[in-house]
């Protein structure tokens, strides 16, 4: 033997274990070229010279983002968002909110498409003019919940020349099969928004419906309203409507504007029958609403329930309530009301919480961010 074999000679190593001679280290890697930091650190000065926030309605839709309109089926929220896309495209106002940069809008209609050209049409008898040309329609099937049908509407904008504001009418009917209930099913339908929103780069409008129980705002996982920028609820009592901006990251929110539907008669058809649709027109008068209180029922055992709750209550003038009102957390007062009810226990949470939702939409109650207290 020679070299490392006279070295090692004698030496008895196990058969598994295969020796290698040491390799000699590797040099030393050359440093990287200098790169720009992944994350920008931004000082106060730098914070300073940011664009400000832009809007497309001042003080109720940013030019950028995602936002919803939502409200009981009957409310009149179609209406009010066909309205709303006309204001968009003209320099001028909405309900006294300025529209100061005509923009361009994408109306993906998958909810009444039967009625829609009559709403258009409606409208255009109301305004006494053509109804924008900066409004386009879209009235195949869509689905949020599916990234290739995102990726396909992105690439049909773009091809058109793109859009400032794209309407999915309704969330409902853009994403069949999920569970709106689910926060893995939300998270995936608002990760595609989000996606859409960025491919575009303008406004995502949500028309949604609220669910059994109108005071809990929003039907589906709360996942929703939190991601959102802006949230305006419509709601009906009788003949009147308002819509209020619910949620706004950046505006005023909770002054009511009213509005009413006008009927416009459109032709007749075939057997002569009047065709008729709709058109919003605003309506500033000052509505008081005076409470009608419950005779009988579950309701009239709730109210009385809760007056010596109102009574012993420590919080005052909470999520905008008057400062003098005694306020009570939603589910503390049903937990707390539920058994003054003769029904099976099992049911009396579900028959609580609809005694309350009915002396809310009858102005008994007032209700915000799950806190209730008496008008």
């Amino acid at each position: 033997m020679s070299g490392l074999g006279e070295v090692f000679e004698g030496l008895e190593v196990p058969p598994s274990v295969p020796f290698h001679p040491k390799k000699q280290a590797s040099p030393a890697p050359e440093p990287a070229p200098d790169r720009a930091p992944r994350f920008q650190l931004l000082s106060v000065a730098e914070l300073h010279r940011l664009p400000r926030l832009t809007w497309a309605i001042h003080g109720v839709l940013p030019a950028t983002g995602c936002a919803a309109i939502y409200g009981p089926s009957g409310s009149g929220k179609s209406f009010l968002e066909l309205d709303l896309v006309a204001a968009l495209t003209e320099m001028g106002d909405w309900f006294g909110h300025k529209v100061r940069v005509p923009l361009r809008v994408v109306i993906i209609v998958l909810e009444g498409e039967a009625g829609f050209r009559n709403r258009v049409e409606a409208w255009e008898i109301v305004h006494n003019r053509p109804f924008p040309e900066q409004v386009q329609f879209v009235f195949q099937p869509f689905r949020l919940n599916d990234r290739a049908d995102c990726l396909a509407l992105a690439a049909a904008i773009d091809h058109a020349g793109g859009t400032d504001v794209v309407v999915v009418d309704t969330l409902n009917r853009a994403a069949p099969g999920t569970d709106e209930n689910s926060s893995r099913d939300m998270g995936i339908i608002l990760d595609h928004c989000n996606e859409l929103q960025r491919m575009f780069g303008g406004l995502l409008l949500l028309v949604h419906h609220t669910g059994k129980d109108a005071a809990k705002g929003m039907r589906g996982h709360s996942s929703l309203h939190a991601a959102l920028d802006a949230a305006i609820e419509v709601t009906r009592t009788d003949d009147r409507r308002e819509w209020t901006l619910a949620k706004s990251k950046d505006g005023a929110d909770g002054q009511p504007h009213g509005f009413f539907l006008e009927v416009v008669h459109l032709d007749d058809d075939d057997d002569g029958e009047p065709v008729t649709s709709c058109a919003v027109r605003s309506d500033d008068t000052p509505v008081v609403h005076r409470p009608r209180l419950p005779k009988g029922g579950n309701q009239r055992i709730i109210y009385d329930a809760l007056n010596p709750l109102f009574r012993d209550s420590r919080h005052f003038g909470m999520a905008g309530a008057p400062p003098t009102r005694p306020c009570i957390r939603l589910d503390d007062a049903i937990a707390a009301t539920k058994d003054s009810l003769a029904v099976e226990a099992k049911r009396r949470p579900e028959r609580t919480r609809l005694a309350i939702t009915g002396l809310i939409a009858t102005h008994v109650l007032d209700c915000k961010e799950d806190w209730i207290w008496l008008r």
